[in-house]
């Protein structure tokens, strides 16, 4: 790989690295030189990843953090500069979701998918940003989705998709805001990929055939597919770029 997608001496942190697609991009950080600071709530996953990323012959600081707790947010930021001295990137992955309209979800799912989506990413950029904004460095990436800037006739996730549309428009902001400040801001946008959220549901045999029916590669991501749009925003390949989202999507968002 080039040397403008390495990532030796830099320090990242990924959010939500416990399973899924956390679990994968730390692993793919690690195999591009990249220290990791990984964050989740279940601390026990996060110290199995440990040793993983340790046998790669990389630094890694597992750190349990709810990112919907700003305390917890600003303590965990705090473990991480003491631990590695700076932060380079943080890549803000942690998310869930809740099946349903706005005509039927509670009140308290749409709070729980708001609050992780958009609120755990406010506290984690806050906090993180002080440190870029000095520096006069930083990459941010956050995880979109698809459902940021679409629709969906077939199953109806509408405080997924308010918040995901969030973190978009919320990206562009950043980025215009931070430029300034040597400060890259983007978002990744996936369409469907196979983790603990999706599995049991997304993965099932009619909606897996009706999805590969309606996406133009004819199938869902595979692992691993995600990484290269991460690794670019977070390297140095990307240093003109900011304010913008990359669907990695197998062609979703064309049709």
């Amino acid at each position: 790989m080039s040397s403008l997608f390495d990532l030796t001496g830099k320090v990242a942190i990924i959010t939500g690295a416990s399973s899924g697609i956390g679990t994968q991009l730390a692993r793919a950080f690690a195999r591009e030189g990249a220290d990791v600071a990984i964050l989740a709530r279940r601390y026990e996953k996060l110290e199995e990843l440990s040793k993983e990323i340790e046998a790669m012959g990389r630094k890694v600081l597992p750190v349990k953090c709810d990112v919907t707790n700003e305390e917890n947010v600003k303590t965990a930021v705090k473990e991480i500069i003491d631990h590695f001295g700076k932060i380079d990137i943080l890549v803000n992955n942690a998310g869930v979701a809740a099946e349903g309209a706005v005509d039927s979800i509670t009140e308290e799912e749409w709070d729980k998918v708001y609050n992780t989506n958009v609120k755990g990413v406010f506290f984690m950029t806050k906090h993180v940003a002080k440190v870029m904004i000095e520096r006069k460095y930083g990459k941010i990436v956050n995880l979109a989705s698809i459902y940021g800037i679409t629709g969906s006739k077939t199953s109806p996730v509408h405080a997924y998709q308010a918040s995901k549309g969030a973190i978009v428009n919320l990206t562009r902001g950043l980025a215009a805001y931070w430029g300034k400040f040597g400060i890259t801001v983007n978002a990744v946008g996936p369409s469907l990929f196979e983790t603990e959220m999706t599995k049991d549901g997304l993965f099932e045999e009619q909606n897996l055939r009706m999805y590969n029916a309606l996406v133009p590669l004819g199938r869902p991501g595979k692992p691993g597919e995600l990484d290269g749009a991460v690794i670019y925003f977070a390297s140095d390949a990307s240093s003109y770029t900011t304010g913008q989202t990359l669907f990695v999507d197998g062609g979703w968002t064309s049709v």
